[in-house]
């Protein structure tokens, strides 16, 4: 380690503290991202394919913001039609149409070890 001035102690430190926070900030990044692509394949498999347009409505928006990082996995055509399909609904003439879970098991599958990636991120320092 170099031999710092004094003066140059709190410019050191906030050098220091950037880096480690830019390294992290990227590492937490790529670590959501190559999460949020694995529930957009598992979705895309677990989804009704009676024509098959359903599924490939699927696609990730991404909302960065000051200190978070988001991806959301929706259906971009067809977003009125996926609680439906998720959770089943009632019939008009009675009954209910079955549920066919494809986005909840495919984010309990793949996110769950999230946050033990990003504990160890940010243990490690990116």
């Amino acid at each position: 380690m170099a031999n710092i001035p004094i003066d140059r102690l709190a410019d050191e430190l906030v050098s220091a503290i950037k880096e480690y926070t830019d390294d992290v900030a990227v590492s937490v990044r790529k670590t959501v991202d190559k999460t949020a692509r694995k529930v957009l394949q598992e979705t895309k498999v677990l989804a009704p394919k009676r024509t098959g347009e359903y599924a490939q409505g699927f696609g990730i928006t991404k909302e960065d913001g000051y200190g978070t990082t988001k991806r959301i996995v929706w259906n971009k055509k067809h977003y009125r039609r996926v609680h439906l399909l998720e959770f089943g609904h009632a019939k008009v003439n009675g009954g209910r149409v079955p549920a066919y879970p494809h986005l909840r098991p495919a984010y309990e599958k793949n996110g769950a070890n999230l946050p033990d990636e990003l504990k160890k991120i940010i243990q490690n320092g990116g």
